[in-house]
């Protein structure tokens, strides 16, 4: 396959529907590296983020009639798909197991000052936005979207108050939606 090649959304969306093996790897060689990225910052595992990479890119594959362009752009909903089945393996069972099987520390404190977007994908333009929240909200926000956690589990976490955990994640969400307008 010659790399050189690009192609258009619907020809890729056209392709994968033909089940285009060509369109295929064009479409793992280009995007893989964004889905990873977004796997691995989910569950901060390497081998579990590749082996989760593969069952994402089954997924597109398999289920590719599913995708809507009236709904958003390709790539979105590749991510969507790739966030989901990284929030599904880090409640699975076996992953719930081997992480009671690590030592786990109260040091959620200490990470919380790192939480950032995975550099692999910040060709999206993912970190400079989030920068711009406060500490708080980035903290919500990479628990919520990157860890998977519901509200009451970010209130357990950061032992604040749910209603607090609520007000941060709207006014978050408020303040990203304000950004974005002015990109």
């Amino acid at each position: 396959m010659g790399t050189s090649n690009t192609y258009t959304e619907l020809e890729l969306v056209q392709g994968l529907r033909n089940h285009d093996q060509t369109i295929f790897g064009y479409l793992y060689d280009h995007y893989s590296p964004a889905l990873y990225g977004v796997v691995l910052k989910v569950l901060n595992d390497e081998n579990a983020a590749s082996d989760v990479l593969q069952e994402v890119f089954l997924k597109i594959w398999r289920g590719i009639e599913k995708y809507d362009a009236e709904k958003g752009r390709l790539f979105t909903w590749m991510l969507n798909i790739a966030r989901n089945t990284a929030i599904d393996a880090l409640r699975s069972k076996a992953h719930k197991l081997d992480q009671k099987i690590q030592e786990l520390g109260n040091d959620v404190y200490a990470h919380t000052s790192q939480l950032t977007v995975h550099p692999s994908v910040d060709h999206l333009g993912l970190a400079k936005v989030i920068e711009k929240l406060n500490k708080e909200q980035r903290t919500i926000i990479d628990l919520a979207y990157y860890k998977g956690c519901t509200q009451e589990e970010i209130a357990r976490v950061l032992d604040i108050p749910l209603g607090t955990v609520k007000t941060r994640m709207r006014n978050a969400i408020i303040q990203l939606r304000n950004i974005l307008k002015q990109v």
